[in-house]
């Protein structure tokens, strides 16, 4: 991964690759690595997961036909 340091700003540099890190979800890898889990756990967590998609992808699917008002889009400033 690969990010751009414009005019010295290391700090927007940092955000840039902070942001680009939770895209990828490296954070959320190490958190799960930091400590073991049980393999019950594991089913647990996934199945939960699971259950998040299937309603995102539901409330995606009802909002494409109109059943319910679209999300209104986040302003970027």
């Amino acid at each position: 991964m690969q990010v751009l340091v414009r005019d010295n700003n290391v700090e927007q540099a940092l955000r840039a690759l902070k942001r680009k890190l939770q895209r990828e979800g490296v954070f959320r890898e190490m958190r799960s690595r930091q400590a073991y889990e049980k393999p019950s756990e594991r089913r647990a967590r996934e199945k939960q997961e699971a259950v998040r998609r299937a309603r995102k992808a539901a409330r995606k699917q009802a909002q494409r036909e109109g059943l319910i008002p679209q999300a209104k889009a986040k302003a970027r400033g």
